[in-house]
């Protein structure tokens, strides 16, 4: 694979799914070969405006494509175990939209399939591809401010999301926490890891989801990173990283940023910019040459987004889902989520 094209697979055709391939269907080394829903018509409409050979209206036949080296899983998250378990199972490698599952059992479950079957699988959390947020955490390894004491995040939206909206649908993994919080989450545990505590509140909407949530994860070592969602008002969306001799501020679209800024005791702030040939900072092809190197170097996890990490940050959703009372239909009694 190292001299030749990663062809790709899509399966679903929604908004996400859409953002991907426009960003891939051009990107060196990349072919966007099949496309796959559970609407025939919905499959062919997609193809055509991006230009795709093949057009499924059914998942296994996606799956089954041995013309295929990697498929892009883009349907709502209460389906990832089954659209990617389906597609490892077919030995298929797979990129996996976020939040990776609903739970951490599911998610535990995708991990063992992949490892069992040698394919390569990861979360499409493109922050952590991004340039910037890697140059960000490569300066907080080095010690540019010290030993890092507080995380702090939010991601917010206006909406408003009447109660048909999925967002508001429990069968759906409705509630701004696995939509919007899984970014704080994953960006606190990126640079400080999983925390050792969880103490979380939210409010909830009559179907019983998060309409926002505030959460504190704490450390063992006295760090501390709080984090918040909501669907019901439009935060800043920033973040700031405070060490023991400096801080880093993004000043907004923390998992997407344009720029950060590092202040260190007794210099003057510097600013670091994406860099415009990186692309938009939109993107989302970072992730997707993320997992074309990997392949062609023929590891099955990447070392940007570890299934290891993708793993503790379900714990945490887990966790903090506990604690505010939210459970889905598809849980049953016996599953019992992190205490």
């Amino acid at each position: 694979m190292a001299e030749q094209s990663v062809r790709w697979g899509i399966l679903a055709t929604g908004g996400i799914a859409a953002r991907f391939t426009a960003d891939v269907v051009d990107l060196p080394g990349a072919e966007v070969v099949a496309v796959a829903s559970r609407s025939a018509e919905s499959a062919r409409t997609f193809a055509d405006r991006f230009g795709i050979e093949r057009a499924y209206g059914d998942w296994e036949s996606l799956a089954k494509d041995d013309d295929i080296d990697v498929i892009y899983v883009a349907t709502p998250h209460s389906a990832h175990r089954a659209a990617a378990g389906l597609c490892l199972e077919a030995g298929r490698n797979v990129l996996c939209e976020k939040p990776f599952t609903l739970n951490l059992r599911e998610a535990e479950e995708l991990v063992a399939l992949a490892r069992g079957r040698g394919r390569f699988l990861m979360e499409a959390m493109w922050m952590y591809c991004n340039p910037l947020i890697r140059r960000l955490k490569a300066l907080v390894d080095d010690g540019a401010i010290g030993e890092v004491r507080t995380v702090q995040a939010d991601f917010g939206g206006s909406g408003p999301f009447p109660p048909s909206h999925r967002l508001r649908d429990p069968a759906l993994g409705g509630g701004a926490l696995l939509d919007l919080g899984v970014y704080p989450v994953s960006f606190a545990q990126l640079l400080l890891g999983e925390p050792s505590d969880v103490t979380a509140r939210a409010a909830l909407s009559p179907e019983g989801v998060d309409l926002q949530t505030g959460a504190l994860l704490t450390y063992d070592d006295g760090a501390l990173a709080s984090v918040h969602c909501s669907m019901v008002g439009a935060t800043a969306i920033t973040a700031s990283v405070t060490g023991s001799h400096g801080r880093i501020d993004i000043p907004h679209g923390f998992f997407h940023p344009d720029r950060f800024v590092l202040h260190r005791d007794g210099r003057d702030p510097e600013e670091f910019a994406a860099d415009p040939a990186d692309g938009p900072r939109s993107s989302l092809r970072h992730e997707a040459v993320e997992v074309m190197r990997a392949l062609r170097a023929g590891e099955t996890e990447s070392p940007l987004v570890p299934l290891d990490g993708t793993l503790a940050v379900m714990r945490t959703l887990d966790a903090i889902r506990e604690r505010i009372g939210v459970r889905y239909p598809g849980e049953d009694a016996s599953y019992a989520p992190v205490p």
